[in-house]
């Protein structure tokens, strides 16, 4: 059975109830409508913590959509999962892709430099400077694209930035 037809809880429903509605008005072909009940189940499947079945849900998703908006924001959810498992090399590559898509997308944006950032504490306990300085430079550049499109967003990554010497005053403030 579909995972839109077992939702349990008033949410699950009232979402699937919506989408529902939607997909009979608006005047989309076969295809995106399927494909859009992909990645209504997946969503679905991730926030029930259900990642293999939200995974597949996604991946069938992309062999149906076309829209570059739409195929971004599936390769982000798929990002977000890999990068929750702890696959962080998985997590960049469909981050990537996703920004590939849409380059104006500060949540990948941010997502990519937290991962950055990540990488470069490791390194820092490692003991190596070097490659944790490389990956928080890395870190750093995303956190500027990212607040320069959502200037209110990212405090922390903003405080970061200017605490490090990262910054330029004039794009955040």
């Amino acid at each position: 059975m579909p995972r839109s037809q077992r939702n349990d809880n008033f949410i699950d429903k009232t979402f699937t109830v919506m989408a529902d509605i939607i997909l009979k008005v608006l005047p989309i072909d076969a295809k995106s409508k399927e494909a859009f009940v992909y990645y209504r189940d997946g969503m679905s499947a991730q926030a029930d913590g259900e990642y293999a079945e939200a995974l597949d849900n996604y991946y069938e998703a992309l062999k149906l959509e076309e829209d570059s908006n739409d195929r971004s924001e599936i390769l982000y959810n798929i990002g977000l999962i890999h990068a929750s498992n702890g696959k962080l090399d998985e997590a960049l590559d469909y981050y990537h892709q996703s920004l590939e898509l849409n380059p104006r997308k500060p949540s990948v944006l941010n997502n990519i430099a937290v991962i950055y950032h990540h990488q470069g504490e490791k390194c820092k306990q490692e003991t190596e400077e070097d490659e944790a300085e490389r990956l928080f430079d890395k870190a750093a550049e995303y956190w500027k694209q990212a607040i320069r499109i959502s200037p209110n967003s990212y405090l922390e990554a903003q405080n970061w930035l200017k605490t490090t010497g990262r910054s330029e005053m004039d794009i955040f403030f």
